[in-house]
Formats: structure tokens, sequence, C-alpha cells
């Protein structure tokens, strides 16, 4: 399936048509009232979807956008043992304990990994996924083998130092809007060491979710995002979009966009 180009034109156009939307509040929804959980990705949290979560709430629908163990909110829990395993039952879990049924999983970069690994257990729950610029790994895959070199040195540097995790770099990696940085930098937070060297154990259930959408944000460079593009293109059960006027952190560049684009994957 061919991708969705979006230019500035049109990313333009969709933040206007839902901001006009979000403006009358939650009496602008139309259709069933739909649930979204968001997962961020690495040196991040739940905090870094607001933008989006306000926009999709402003329309009547229901969000999660949980912090995984060892990140942001929940840096308090980081040590040795958060491993993949643990990331991955923070997502069953809240999925378990709310009792979520036909709702969209929305998963941004690193998230990746752990969300990939929660599908095991979830999918039959899934009734849409939207992959932003996130990683799609393999069955015996582990996150050590694709992360970035910066991530791969920051990584060796805090293993010598025997710290958990390791530290963030500047907001500018993530985002192209200079008037974010300082609050960007302020909420990222040291990424757990032990997720990137456990290996991820995978039977394909997140190719039997019914609704499927993987967005690229070239500008944040990745092969393995490219790659993960390339098989999402080739699938014809995936529609692909590429969001050229956005970095990485498009929930932040593009927040009204992606909540569009979102509305219209579930």
């Amino acid at each position: 399936m061919s991708d969705h180009l979006i230019n500035r034109r049109e990313a333009l156009v969709g933040a206007s048509a839902v901001a006009a939307t979000a403006s009358t509040g939650a009496s602008a929804q139309t259709g069933p009232r739909k649930t979204f959980l968001l997962i961020h990705g690495a040196y991040h949290g739940g905090w870094c979807w607001r933008p989006v979560t306000d926009i999709l709430e402003s329309h009547g629908h229901k969000t999660y956008a949980p912090s995984l163990t060892g990140n942001a909110d929940r840096g308090h829990l980081l040590t040795q043992n958060v491993n993949l395993d643990v990331q991955a039952t923070d997502i069953v879990n809240l999925v378990e304990w709310e009792n979520l049924k036909d709702f969209c999983l929305v998963v941004h970069s690193f998230g990746g990994w752990p969300a990939s690994a929660a599908m095991e257990h979830i999918y039959d729950r899934v009734s849409s996924v939207v992959w932003v610029d996130a990683f799609m790994p393999k069955d015996g895959q582990k996150a050590l083998d694709e992360i970035s070199p910066f991530s791969r040195k920051a990584l060796e540097d805090a293993m010598a130092r025997g710290e958990a995790g390791r530290k963030p770099p500047p907001a500018k990696t993530y985002s192209i809007t200079p008037s974010q940085y300082a609050w960007i930098d302020s909420k990222l937070s040291p990424q757990p060491n032990g997720v990137a060297f456990q290996t991820i154990k995978l039977t394909g259930m997140l190719q039997q979710v019914p609704k499927k959408t993987f967005i690229r944000l070239p500008r944040y460079p990745q092969a393995a995002l490219d790659r993960a593009l390339s098989e999402c293109r080739a699938n014809k059960s995936w529609r692909t979009f590429v969001q050229n006027d956005s970095g990485h952190d498009v929930m932040i560049d593009q927040p009204k966009w992606l909540a569009d684009l979102l509305l219209q994957a579930t």
C-alpha cells in the first residue's frame, strides 16, 4: 500500500479541522466514544502525550498515557532489575485492571519493544494499532542491537558508573519546535538500561490486529525505523504515512495532525 505523504500544507489543514472541532468541546464528538492507550518511547513518559490527549478528550474520547516503570513520574522505581518484562507487564496490567476492550494502542519509538511484548497477551482486546515512528522487533531480538550510537554510548557510560539508567539527549534530538525545548528538557529522564538487554519473545500477535497504521518521521534518522516502514509498505494490512514536517516527537511538533490521524485510524 502506498504511503500517505504529508506536507506542511496538508498538516496545517488537518490541524485546523481538528482545532475547529476541539474548540466546541466534548459536544463535538460524533459516533461512539473511543479509547486510546498511548505508550511513550525511551527517556520519555506519559507527559509527552498531553498535547494529543487534550485534543482527544475534548472530543469526548477516553485516553490512558501511563509512564512505564523507571521513566518520568515512575523514575523512583528505576533499578537494575527493570527489564523488558517489567515494562510489558505495565501495559498488560493497565489493560486488565481497567478492563480495556476494543481500544486503539498508540506506540512511539522505543515503546515498540514493550508494546510488542505486551501484544502477545492483549492482542484480542486491541481493535487498532498506530505505530508512531516505533520499533517493530522480531522474535529473538533485543533492543541493544538497534539503539542509536548516542544511546549505546550513554548506556556504556552509565554501566561504567554503576547507574541503572542512561542520561537523555537534548530536546532538539526529538523535536523541531524550539519553543518547546525547555519543557521537553525538564521532563526527559534516564532510560532503564535493563530493558535493552532482554531478548523479546514474539509469535506475531501484533499482525493479528484488524487495523494497523505505521507513521514514519524521516527527520529522525534510524535505520530500524526505515526497515519497519518498508515492511509495512509491503504488507497490505498496514496503512503507512510519512510526515516530513515534524521531528521524532510528532505528538509535540504536530499534535493536532496526529490526533486527527488517530481518530481516523480507529
